[in-house]
């Protein structure tokens, strides 16, 4: 069985694109088999994105876990005085953001990139993931526990992830790293969180 988050050459191709309204707009984003959410945007994305969204965001965003890019379409159509970096670990899903940013005429940068490895000596304003839950408790706390380091004084996290996938036990993972985590808003069993530093 093929993973989003794992880079499968030998499957096929079927690319389309996908149609959805967000905040009042239309958007048409190409998508793939292998992506994450290939056939529409992602619930917990939506619901993570309407809550950033309501906030003035930072200048430095990092869209971390990008898929084919909807994220940082979304801050940069909304919010396009941001700097947004797009990163992902899955490489047909950074070349199809690549190609959605591209269609949009942002000049957002997307790197293929195992966590934060493409960014290593980076800093940002706003870190925003809606992380791989099937890539284990791990990896999502990593995410976590790295995003610290990356973030400018009084930066911010923003994490959604669904009470029956561990919204819980991520509280407390990132009150451990933060020595914060607030719930910005719930919504059919997700999770908004904020963090900062």
């Amino acid at each position: 069985m093929s993973h989003y988050f794992i880079n499968d050459e030998n499957m096929a191709k079927n690319r389309r694109d996908i149609s959805f309204r967000f905040l009042g707009r239309s958007f048409q984003l190409i998508s793939d088999d292998g992506v994450f959410s290939k056939d529409t945007l992602d619930y917990g994305t939506r619901v993570l994105m309407e809550r950033v969204l309501k906030y003035p965001l930072g200048k430095r965003v990092l869209d971390l876990g990008c898929g084919y890019g909807p994220v940082g379409i979304f801050v940069k159509t909304f919010q396009p005085d941001c700097e947004v970096t797009m990163l992902d670990i899955n490489e047909r899903a950074v070349e199809l953001a690549k190609q959605n940013v591209e269609r949009y005429h942002f000049d957002n940068r997307v790197d293929c990139s195992d966590l934060y490895a493409a960014v290593v000596n980076e800093k940002f304003d706003e870190i925003i993931t809606n992380p791989p839950i099937r890539a284990g408790k791990a990896v999502i706390y990593e995410i976590f526990r790295q995003a610290y380091d990356h973030l400018n004084e009084k930066g911010r996290l923003w994490v959604v992830i669904r009470k029956n996938h561990g919204a819980k036990s991520a509280i407390k993972e990132i009150e451990t790293v933060f020595g914060n985590c607030e719930v910005i808003d719930k919504e059919k069993g997700y999770f908004i969180l904020m963090a900062h530093r």
